[in-house]
């Protein structure tokens, strides 16, 4: 489809996020989804089903809706945290998008995305902590510890009720919250908000270029905290000195985005008045020459999740000097971080 958008690949029901009628047969799925899945959480609960522990502090951060709500720009924030803290952070991931024969095994930001995982991947470029992807995260936080880590961050683990937790972070996405409030399938939830008000914290994406270009998602309730992408430079995904994104202001580009919400990137980038031809598809899609053959040969910018997957063709390879990621760096107040270390420093003697 040359020149064209790519968006129709990831289209999400239309009543997760609107005003269209669910599907009797999605509402009596979703009835089913949440027998199983409340009958699961309250065997863990009541201690019918063993939970492990590894035996030092478990933070865990997750969200309650399927895709993406901003959880692996958290993750990596917390760890550079509790690194500047004196604390040896390690990273347990299941690996989403990997292989699903892969073992179990340590993540480098050099290692091959389709065996460790896009996020793990990413996640350990951007901070160099250990990082363990494991379909059993329990297992995986063992081996962070075997291994010296004396905090373990789970990434997007909230449902993961095997692996003990003593601090959970929620994730919101400011602009989309819990559309319709359902179950999945009838709608994006995992769990239901009940379950997200017994998080510890509750942090919301509010998402400076959604606030910017008038999109939304830039308000925060009780209890909440904002959290802010900042996005000001790209990066060639070849290597290379990276440059002001403002720099493509008033120019065409080729955006793509594998992500949960593509939009948000979309709209971060119309908001440095970048006119946009936008390129989305599914979140950890596996990338092939033919998804970049767009027609024209306009720059392509891509979120860094994206790019980790393309960083490694190496030669011969259909990436360009025209390719960049556009990395993100997360800002909290400084609030949050003072009660967050706080309660992990209460853990102490427990």
């Amino acid at each position: 489809m040359a020149g064209g958008s790519h968006e129709r690949r990831v289209r999400l029901p239309a009543y997760w996020y609107g005003d269209a009628p669910v599907p009797i047969g999605a509402r009596l799925l979703s009835g089913l989804y949440g027998a199983v899945t409340g009958l699961r959480r309250s065997l863990y609960l009541k201690g019918w089903l063993r939970r492990h522990h590894p035996g030092v502090p478990v933070i865990v951060v997750g969200n309650i809706t399927a895709g993406g709500a901003g959880k692996t720009p958290m993750t990596i924030a917390l760890v550079e945290r509790l690194r500047a803290e004196g604390r040896t952070p390690g990273v347990a991931s299941r690996g989403y998008g990997r292989d699903g024969s892969a073992p179990p095994m340590w993540v480098e930001g050099t290692s091959d995305p389709a065996q460790g995982g896009d996020e793990p991947v990413l996640i350990a470029a951007r901070t160099g902590v250990k990082v363990r992807v494991d379909r059993d995260r329990a297992a995986a936080a063992r081996a962070l510890v075997e291994a010296g880590c004396d905090v373990v961050v789970c990434d997007d683990g909230l449902q993961h009720y095997r692996l003990a937790r003593d601090i959970e972070i929620e994730v919101v996405d400011g602009r989309r919250r819990y559309g319709n409030g359902q179950l999945l399938p009838a709608g994006p939830l995992r769990e239901l908000p009940e379950r997200a008000a017994r998080c510890d914290f509750r942090v919301v994406n509010i998402s400076q270029a959604n606030v910017a270009s008038g999109v939304g998602g830039g308000e925060t309730g009780f209890g909440e905290w904002p959290m802010r992408l900042i996005a000001d430079q790209v990066q060639p995904v070849l290597g290379g000195r990276s440059r002001k994104l403002g720099a493509y202001s008033g120019q065409r580009v080729h955006a793509v985005a594998g992500i949960g919400d593509p939009e948000r990137f979309f709209a971060m980038l119309r908001g440095f008045g970048i006119a946009v031809v936008p390129h989305a598809f599914p979140d950890h899609h596996r990338y092939s020459a033919a998804d970049f053959e767009f027609g024209s040969q306009l720059p392509v910018l891509m979120t860094e999740k994206d790019a980790v997957k393309l960083a490694g063709e190496g030669e011969g390879s259909f990436v360009g000097d025209q390719y960049f990621s556009v990395p993100v760096r997360t800002e909290l107040p400084e609030a949050f971080w003072v009660s967050l270390l706080d309660k992990l420093a209460a853990l102490k003697g427990r």
